[in-house]
């Protein structure tokens, strides 16, 4: 039988499934070769560092958690809707959702630069609209509920035996509506 030809997608897809599997702990050179059923030269010869192969399964987790998050439509009850999304990646891939909130983010020196980087940018006038918010209290509102519900995924991802579903999600409920009680309290001192 001839040799199966090793390839750079194959050694990142390897890898991310290690991390995928038991974190970035389990991305090395001779778990990556188990996995493909080769040597370790193939590995070596695609992966200059550890830390360009590292990268590229952050890029990897990234575009997965993007897909994911997408999968919740834009429209009434969206926002709430990518929470809960949120929420559901930290159950069924805790790896994945502690190496997605790892993720190192370049240019990112404030929570607006973040909310700015990691959301999709018709996220927050659609708040604005369903909500009767202006923009700037949408994106406090959106700002606001991923820091908790990314502190609701970290702690969910890493309880055992677990925390119910149901729990987590009527404490992001929770905060959802005191957060936007704020913000419409505040509105209505300065009216």
């Amino acid at each position: 039988m001839p040799k199966q030809k090793i390839t750079k997608e194959m050694v990142v897809n390897a890898a991310f499934q290690l991390a995928r599997e038991g974190g970035m702990e389990q991305v090395l050179v001779k778990n990556i070769a188990a996995r493909l059923g080769c040597s370790v030269q193939p590995i070596y010869s695609y992966c200059q560092s550890m830390d360009g192969l590292r990268t590229a399964v952050y890029a990897k987790v990234r575009e997965f958690a993007r897909g994911w998050f997408a999968q919740e439509k834009c429209g009434p009850g969206s926002f709430q809707a990518v929470g809960r999304a949120c929420v559901r990646l930290a159950q069924e891939e805790p790896e994945l959702f502690k190496l997605f909130i790892l993720c190192p983010r370049e240019g990112v020196a404030s929570l607006d630069d973040l909310c700015r980087s990691e959301s999709d940018p018709r996220l927050e006038a659609a708040i604005a609209g369903e909500l009767g918010l202006t923009e700037e209290d949408a994106r406090r509102l959106h700002i606001n509920m991923i820091v908790y519900t990314v502190g609701l995924g970290a702690i969910f991802s890493t309880a055992a035996p677990g925390i119910p579903a149901s729990d987590i999600f009527s404490w992001q409920q929770t905060a959802y509506q005191a957060f936007l009680a704020q913000i419409k309290g505040e509105n209505n001192h300065d009216s």
